[in-house]
């Protein structure tokens, strides 16, 4: 008879989380998730199927903090969604190396679903609807977890851009003057920056409401 299952699901997740905020993706592994909780790989078995659903625990304990209320109805539709990417940033954030399994289980992450259905309320009144509705997220998704891993894993006061500034303006003159105003570019306006051109994209000519196709239109 099997012994009764003494560990939840939240201290699964916790385990893994500590080993992936450590070790990084590549060091998650059934074997360093049941050292972290004392026990054998084979006893880990007793309470999830696979690796992929020990992923799924992680992600949405970290989802978890998402607060995914509609912001304020009053305000702009561009304010809401901003509110809405950063707050998914400052949880995923929080955790880097989990960008990749958000990615690879946002079908079934009751977190990412959530959220998602949010932002695509605010697209949705906005006047954003059909494929522009499925670009316009795939877009702000791909910005969030593309964002996230540049910050960590190639950032801007990294020694990559020291490198690039370094340069021979001769062969690489726009890259070497660009790494070098890169240096005074901090995360928060990198990111939000990145985002401001993405919506202005989905903005009408007008400002006042998004575009009919598929970027910013100009005026007849």
């Amino acid at each position: 008879m099997p012994r009764p299952r003494s560990l939840a699901p939240e201290q699964l997740a916790s385990a893994a989380l500590a080993v992936l905020d450590s070790e990084g993706l590549a060091g998650l592994s059934m074997r360093a998730v049941a050292k972290e909780l004392g026990m054998s790989a084979m006893g880990l078995y007793r309470y999830v199927r696979d690796r992929g659903e020990l992923e799924r625990l992680v992600v949405e304990q970290v989802l978890e903090a998402v607060d995914t209320e509609p912001p304020d109805p009053a305000a702009a539709w561009r304010e809401r969604i901003t509110i809405l990417v950063r707050r998914m940033r400052d949880a995923v954030g929080a955790h880097p190396a989990v960008v990749p399994l958000v990615i690879a289980h946002r079908h079934h992450s009751l977190g990412v679903l959530r959220w998602s259905e949010t932002v695509l309320v605010v697209l949705d009144e906005a006047g954003v609807s059909g494929e522009r509705r499925v670009v316009a997220l795939r877009a702000l998704l791909a910005h969030l977890t593309g964002a996230i891993q540049l910050e960590h894993l190639g950032p801007l006061a990294g020694p990559g851009t020291v490198a690039i500034s370094a340069l021979s303006p001769d062969d690489f003159p726009h890259m070497a003057a660009t790494a070098r105003a890169a240096r005074n570019v901090g995360p928060d306006r990198e990111f939000l920056g990145g985002l401001g051109m993405l919506l202005d994209g989905l903005e009408g000519p007008d400002g006042t409401g998004p575009a009919t196709g598929y970027g910013r239109q100009d005026p007849a």
